[in-house]
């Protein structure tokens, strides 16, 4: 594996990074291409070597043990759009995925965004679809070394909260759930802390949440909490991806836990790095309460350089 850590064309994604995401740019409509430009992270990124993986090689001569890097990194899988007016994802070019149906029309809150009706539910649909930026992704990626592959596929719906009615709009049957019921249990943020923006459970919609913004940020991280788990009761498809010999993959994503997977904000403004939630960065309020991030996760390989797999050795 060769690494071009400081050669021009290295230096020369850098530049083109920081141009495009150098500063926040405010309320704007969110498309493809700006998304796509947004993978240019190397915060996001966060691209180590680990260890190294053992391979068995043998030939009609005979066998021998070949060794490859070890590598991590994180990959944005997909595109998280937590919004308030059904039909109107920010993510213009998917729009049409999620139309208003007769089981899911209206949106909005149940508040007159009084800051003292703290009591009063806010609503949010979420989408969740594969990231777009794949291509650019894996050049970007590339020039620190051997990359590993997501689980994502791009422009794929894993999730439409407008076909999961009954789980997104109902809470049934999580909001009977002891992670529901019980305080403390699954929660974004701490009682203890003063951050504590909601609970993950029940995932659907509803919250009660004043500031617009951390409601929306508890709603992607139910919606990404969803898609990467298999076997939940709701509509959608597991965002996953099957372990295999020299690979990796990111597995359940869990609150507050970067190492499960990080969030890079989109709209209301574009980030250029990534965070988990809670957190004491900018928080930005959507004039129309729509939001989205792209959702990094956690991957790790090393090239195949034999027949079979003998196993790898994590540096400390």
């Amino acid at each position: 594996m060769k690494h071009r850590l400081h050669t021009p064309s290295r230096r020369l994604r850098l530049a083109v990074a920081s141009v495009l995401l150098g500063s926040s740019a405010s309320c704007f409509a969110l498309d493809t291409a700006t998304i796509v430009a947004s993978t240019l992270s190397p915060d996001c990124l966060e691209y180590r070597v680990t260890g190294i993986c053992y391979w068995l090689y043998c030939t009609w001569t005979g066998c021998t043990v070949r060794t490859s890097v070890k590598v991590r990194h994180y990959i944005p899988d997909a595109v998280v759009s937590s919004y308030s007016n059904t039909g109107e994802n920010p993510w213009i070019e998917v729009r049409a995925m999620s139309p208003p149906n007769s089981t899911a029309r209206a949106g909005g809150d149940g508040t007159t965004n009084e800051d003292h009706e703290n009591n009063l539910a806010k609503f949010k649909n979420a989408d969740v679809i594969g990231h777009p930026g794949g291509y650019v992704f894996s050049q970007f990626a590339s020039a620190s070394g051997y990359t590993c592959e997501g689980a994502g596929t791009a422009f794929m719906p894993y999730l439409l909260s407008t076909l999961d009615t009954v789980a997104w709009r109902y809470n049934v049957p999580e909001s009977l759930y002891p992670e529901a019921l019980i305080p403390g249990r699954r929660e974004i943020g701490t009682r203890t802390g003063r951050n504590l923006w909601g609970n993950v459970y029940p995932r659907g919609g509803f919250l009660h949440q004043v500031d617009d913004y951390k409601a929306a940020a508890v709603v992607a991280q139910r919606a990404g909490d969803i898609v990467t788990r298999r076997n939940q009761i709701h509509v959608y498809q597991p965002l996953l991806a099957d372990a295999r010999d020299g690979y990796w993959p990111a597995g359940a994503l869990l609150e507050t836990d970067a190492s499960t997977g990080k969030w890079q904000e989109l709209t209301p403004t574009l980030s250029s790095s990534c965070t988990v939630f809670p957190h004491n960065g900018s928080r930005v309020q959507a004039q129309r309460g729509d939001y989205a991030w792209a959702l990094w996760r956690p991957y790790g390989c090393c090239r195949r350089r034999g027949q079979v797999f003998l196993g790898s050795v994590d540096f400390q």
